[in-house]
């Protein structure tokens, strides 16, 4: 285990609204407000058509294959993740939801394009004195972050 610790800072509230790309949008607000670590909540519905990353195809593999599922029909969805910078100090969101439509739940990482279906509630909550970065991990494929 590695970790390091923080003060909690500024505190975001959000309403996404139809249409948008939940990380791109979450990512490019934390670029404005120069938000460099934090944890983010989010509640809403996401629309037909957006990809969620929901394993890999064979955990033993490196570099691991992630699967993707593709939403079939508008989901409420439910989720947490955070946001670190990358190694060039761009802030990268890792935010994995539960989403479900009527006695069908899916679960995964949204990286590969959810769409906002009319709101999404947004909550960002800022981590300050940390120096956390997320770096490339060669052996599995995946940008680690590094406390």
């Amino acid at each position: 285990m590695k970790y390091t610790e923080g003060k909690h800072g500024r505190i975001f509230v959000m309403r996404l609204e139809n249409g948008e790309v939940l990380h791109k949008t979450i990512e490019g607000f934390a670029e404005e407000h120069m938000i460099s670590a934090a944890v983010v909540f989010v509640i809403g519905g996401i629309d037909k058509g957006s990809k969620l990353v929901v394993g890999p195809k064979d955990g033993a593999d490196r570099p691991i294959v992630p699967m993707e599922r593709v939403i079939d029909g508008v989901h409420e969805i439910s989720g947490v993740g955070t946001i670190f910078p990358d190694e060039g100090g761009r802030p990268v969101s890792h935010i994995h939801v539960a989403s479900g439509r009527g006695s069908s739940t899916k679960t995964g990482c949204i990286r590969r394009g959810v769409k906002v279906w009319q709101v999404v509630e947004v909550v960002i909550l800022e981590i300050l004195g940390v120096d956390s970065k997320r770096r490339h991990d060669g052996e599995t494929g995946f940008d680690l972050l590094e406390p």
